[in-house]
């Protein structure tokens, strides 16, 4: 697809379709039922602009060099952009979306929860509408743990003591060189109150809970209860690990559960859910969002009609159908309350909880760079030096936001 895709004259699709009706383009990720919510919009359309659904990579790196490489050319074939929530600020920061001003926005911002909308703002501007996210939970073994640990420290202290008695012991996840691990590190330095950057994102901060995170991660990777693939471990293959038995706890993100039903349903007898461990008992943790913002590109043709397709694909009746189908969770709300949700989350409840006081990752347009020198410096885990790593990684990500250095 995208090799497809990079072949057609940048100005191919843009315009009007031979009735003289607007074509939106609609970039998005590959979602098995979104041409089901494209038809429902087209058809409140009414006739007056079309949907067309162009289909991204499936691998996030492969859909942002598609775009950026798009917007870069000034491609008016572009009008509605699905983004990673890492994208926004970057995107924004290089005018190639446009801000959702007066009513588009009010619409937006109305029961949209707090930490989605932060991901979508940049220099205090609405540029995205937040369509889906996403939160890891703990899952846990009833017949091994009666109660989820609250905290890190208590995680591990009964993962060693499951282990001491020869029983599976592991907590299983995500340690490989790459966004996985510095999603681990920033939702340890959210539960640690710490800051990696400024408020304004200009400066690389690394204050003292940054400094109390490294520690954790450290004390974390070494203090024998991690798989012996945590290093190489990314979402997938941790899933699979537990599934194999092997672990007490995971801490992984809600697919792995109808994926367990599915695959080890004896397993998943005994396989329960809870909030993500805090770092610090007297604090909630604060858990890293994934998910996908909605922009209208900079070039696009037809700028209204794209705002009022936008609107409509991430409205609070397809957010559910996305939800129930395709296993994204809503960032509206009010959703989660439909009785609908019930079955095809259980742990909604949990997700809800997470959401409400969920954790972004650096908001700045230089994310991509940011993130690729800090999975550089934290991988592995074991050989983090807390005081040293800190000062290590403030150096780099200054670096990052100046430009300098590495780059994605």
């Amino acid at each position: 697809m995208a090799a497809v895709l990079v072949a057609v004259p940048l100005g191919a699709c843009a315009g009007r379709d031979d009735d003289g009706v607007p074509t939106i383009n609609f970039y998005n990720p590959p979602v098995e039922n979104m041409q089901h919510v494209i038809d429902e919009c087209n058809a409140a359309a009414g006739g007056r602009y079309e949907i067309v659904y162009r289909v991204l990579p499936r691998a996030a790196d492969d859909q942002r060099v598609q775009m950026v490489r798009r917007l870069a050319a000034e491609d008016d074939s572009m009008d509605v952009l699905g983004l990673d929530v890492t994208w926004t600020q970057e995107f924004a920061g290089a005018d190639w979306i446009r801000e959702w001003t007066g009513a588009d926005a009010d619409q937006v911002r109305q029961g949209t929860l707090p930490g989605p909308l932060e991901s979508a703002t940049y220099e205090d501007k609405l540029y995205a509408a937040p369509n889906n996210t996403n939160v890891q939970l703990l899952w846990y073994r009833t017949d091994l743990v009666p109660e989820p640990p609250r905290t890190w420290d208590q995680m591990i202290s009964q993962a060693q003591q499951l282990k001491a008695e020869s029983k599976p012991y592991q907590v299983i996840t995500m340690g490989a060189q790459y966004e996985g691990l510095v999603v681990l590190y920033n939702t340890l330095v959210a539960g640690a109150n710490g800051t990696i950057l400024s408020a304004d994102g200009k400066t690389a901060t690394m204050d003292a809970g940054a400094v109390k995170a490294l520690e954790l991660l450290k004390r974390f990777a070494t203090a024998g209860v991690t798989s012996p693939s945590f290093t190489n471990a990314q979402e997938d293959p941790a899933r699979l690990d537990f599934q194999s038995g092997n672990g007490a706890f995971q801490l992984n993100w809600p697919y792995v559960y109808p994926a367990m039903q599915e695959a080890a349903p004896d397993l998943a007898k005994n396989v329960r859910w809870a909030r993500y461990p805090a770092v610090d008992p007297s604090t909630p943790s604060r858990v890293t969002i994934g998910g996908t913002n909605l922009a209208v590109s900079a070039y696009s043709r037809h700028p209204a009609e794209s705002f009022e397709a936008a609107r409509c694909l991430r409205n609070a009746e397809h957010q559910k159908y996305a939800a129930i189908n395709d296993g994204v969770p809503p960032t509206i709300e009010s959703v989660y309350a439909a009785p609908e949700m019930a079955e095809a989350y259980p742990m909604k409840d949990v997700i809800l909880e997470e959401l409400r006081d969920a954790a972004v990752r650096p908001l700045s347009p230089a994310y991509q760079n940011i993130s690729t020198v800090m999975s550089a410096t934290l991988s592995p885990p074991s050989a983090i030096d807390p005081a040293r790593t800190a000062e290590d990684l403030k150096k780099l990500i200054q670096d990052a936001l100046e430009s300098k250095g590495v780059l994605p």
